[in-house]
């Protein structure tokens, strides 16, 4: 054994042997390292877009009867046909494309079906008489309603299931009317509810730009976002108790510029998150 030098000099050989072991498995470790992701794998793959309402159910009725399931469907289309020839690899698909009446679980269900990773519903609002002069667009996520005028919102909505067969079992008991309905809804879609309000704050924005008056974006308890298992948003485009927004929705400008708006949000959105 050496004895130790008076000058208690350091030793400097195992420090750096244990630096030249230090870097050895530094190096081992960042080749054994899985490889980073594409950073062109396409996050938003399947798209659903659901017209609100039709068949037997023609939504909200405007004052010059403007029927909701007739302005939302050609708004729908419009929204899928421009991300098909912008995006031809993302799978668009529809709940319905003509004048039928599609339950509110079937709508979930054939989100669910395709693995949709993004589900768009898209419905026009409306108000009581007495509320004509009352406008702009609003965008829904999944939540406790907020307000009793969310909750107007959602009760109306989801009023649509007295008119299928069997929707208490369908549905587990669920009654619309109920506060324990509205409780059952409360929370069910936290773990998408983040990309949820992030895709209805950039609908909401393109409204803006389109110079539409926003409403923002709200929670209500919301039967057919509730049954979907992704990412999901109730789109009203406006008020068709309104004359003036009733008019513009009939119209077919209106519509396409609606449906521009939709498509830009969407295009931003699936930009943010296959980046």
């Amino acid at each position: 054994m050496r004895e130790k030098s008076p000058l208690k000099c350091v030793n400097v050989w195992p420090v750096l042997g244990l630096v030249l072991i230090l870097f050895s498995f530094q190096e081992n470790t960042v080749s054994e390292r899985p490889p980073v992701a594409n950073p062109n794998a396409e996050a938003i793959r399947t798209v659903v877009i659901d017209a609100g309402h039709g068949g037997k159910d023609p939504g909200a009725i405007g004052k010059n009867g403007t029927r909701e399931k007739n302005v939302v469907l050609p708004i729908a289309l419009a929204v899928g046909e421009k991300i098909k020839e912008h995006y031809p690899n993302v799978k668009v698909v529809f709940t319905r494309k003509t004048d039928v009446f599609v339950e509110l679980h079937e709508r979930g269900a054939v989100s669910n079906r395709n693995k949709a990773d993004l589900f768009m519903s898209i419905h026009a609002n409306a108000l009581p008489a007495t509320r004509r002069d009352f406008y702009g667009t609003e965008t829904y996520v999944m939540g406790l309603h907020k307000s009793e005028a969310n909750l107007a919102v959602a009760k109306r909505e989801n009023a649509v299931i007295f008119q299928e067969k069997n929707y208490e079992k369908k549905y587990e008991g669920f009654d619309p009317n109920s506060p324990l309905g509205q409780i059952m809804l409360e929370n069910y879609q936290n773990a998408y509810l983040a990309n949820s309000v992030n895709f209805a704050s950039k609908v909401e924005r393109a409204f803006k730009r389109a110079d539409r008056i926003s409403r923002g974006v709200k929670q209500a308890g919301l039967l057919v976002l509730w049954t979907t298992a992704t990412p999901s948003v109730l789109i009203e485009t406006g008020y068709l108790s309104n004359p003036t927004e009733e008019a513009f929705l009939a119209s077919d400008a209106g519509q396409d510029k609606l449906a521009e708006a939709i498509f830009r949000a969407f295009e931003q959105y699936k930009n943010e998150m296959d980046n």
